[in-house]
């Protein structure tokens, strides 16, 4: 099978909320069910509150639920969107 490369968009609770925590704690989770973080990007929403958008590396053979559920598990994360899906060559 191939990899896939998949932009996550991730919602913190609130804009105090400490994005450098769930980037740690999302790298370690998502390499551990054999993925790879690319980079990680902020986009400004309104009223101080940013959201990350990771980019993973992920095999195609593994559901996208596997890396949903570790955004989702993470404390201060309030919602995730999967924004792009595409396989990588």
């Amino acid at each position: 099978m191939g990899i896939a490369l998949i932009k996550i968009k991730i919602m913190p609770e609130s804009p105090n909320t400490d994005l450098a925590k769930i980037e740690s704690i999302s790298k370690e989770k998502i390499e551990a069910e054999s993925g790879r973080v690319q980079n990680f990007e902020e986009e400004p929403i309104a009223f101080g509150l940013k959201a990350l958008i990771a980019t993973l590396e992920w095999p195609e053979e593994k559901d996208t639920d596997v890396a949903e559920k570790i955004f989702r598990e993470i404390e201060g994360v309030s919602s995730i969107d999967i924004i792009d899906y595409r396989r990588a060559l």
